[in-house]
């Protein structure tokens, strides 16, 4: 069945990719706008990694790289989702889309305006929903987590994860000087405390935990200091879902999804 509903998603990072993925299943036709260097961190769920590679994949589900709006009717002929390097948005003079989601989770809006699509969503904190988008999506972990919000701002970033297994900031590692990454270790394998996971240049960086590397930069990336580099998962048996959406991006998703049928915007 063919479906007309075209939606762009600005952003291709995990959180985004588990909202695209949704929008996809349900029958969306969407538009994946990425930026020139995507830093997902968990790369394997990351449809914005075909950037590099030319073609991601999702739980069963292909991103294509394409370089021209144009060509987004032959992808989505072939059961696949387009991802266009866009980093200010000019694809949707032409798509023209009946919904955009800014899953960009920048903590700042990054030039989303509601005048972009006759309805308009933002995840996270940087939006006023009724003044930046027409609606926002809380992301911050706990009680209000995918709450939709119709007027004001999401809850402000906090800069700490939340917590799991009884870790917060520990969980998540930054580049300890600016330079070019070098892994030592890949997503899903089981690191020890201060075991060197990767070196940025000549500074080694070790592991804040014991745990299971859930995420990592790609390898010959170059950073600054202090950039977000990799995340550690302190529960060893959550080694197998390195490579499947989280719950937090699918609790999100079904709230990007409430927003689109309550609007009247169907696949």
């Amino acid at each position: 069945m063919e479906h007309k509903t075209k939606l762009i998603v600005r952003g291709g990072g995990d959180l985004a990719s588990g909202v695209i993925h949704r929008l996809y299943r349900c029958g969306y036709r969407v538009l994946v706008l990425e930026c020139r260097r995507p830093s997902a961190i968990r790369r394997k769920v990351s449809f914005g990694e075909a950037v590099y590679d030319g073609t991601s994949c999702v739980e069963g589900v292909t991103g294509r790289r394409i370089t021209e709006v144009s060509e987004c009717q032959n992808v989505w002929d072939n059961g696949e989702i387009p991802v266009l390097v866009d980093e200010s948005g000019e694809a949707v003079r032409e798509l023209r889309p009946d919904a955009l989601i800014d899953a960009i989770l920048a903590k700042r809006n990054l030039g989303t305006t509601r005048e972009m699509a006759p309805l308009t969503v933002a995840l996270g904190p940087g939006f006023e929903a009724g003044k930046d988008v027409d609606f926002v999506i809380e992301t911050q972990r706990g009680h209000n987590l995918a709450r939709i919000i119709s007027a004001g701002p999401a809850a402000p970033n906090t800069g700490v994860p939340g917590v799991i297994a009884g870790y917060g900031k520990e969980r998540v590692i930054h580049s300890p000087a600016a330079g070019t990454m070098h892994n030592c270790f890949k997503i899903g394998d089981i690191v020890q405390k201060d075991q060197i996971i990767a070196m940025v240049d000549e500074t080694p960086v070790k592991a804040s935990l014991t745990g299971v590397l859930r995420g990592i930069l790609r390898d010959s990336y170059k950073v600054p200091e202090g950039m977000k580099i990799a995340d550690i998962d302190p529960r060893r048996e959550q080694k197998k879902n390195c490579n499947t959406i989280s719950d937090k991006a699918r609790c999100i998703a079904g709230s990007v999804v409430e927003v689109l049928l309550a609007n009247g915007v169907l696949p």
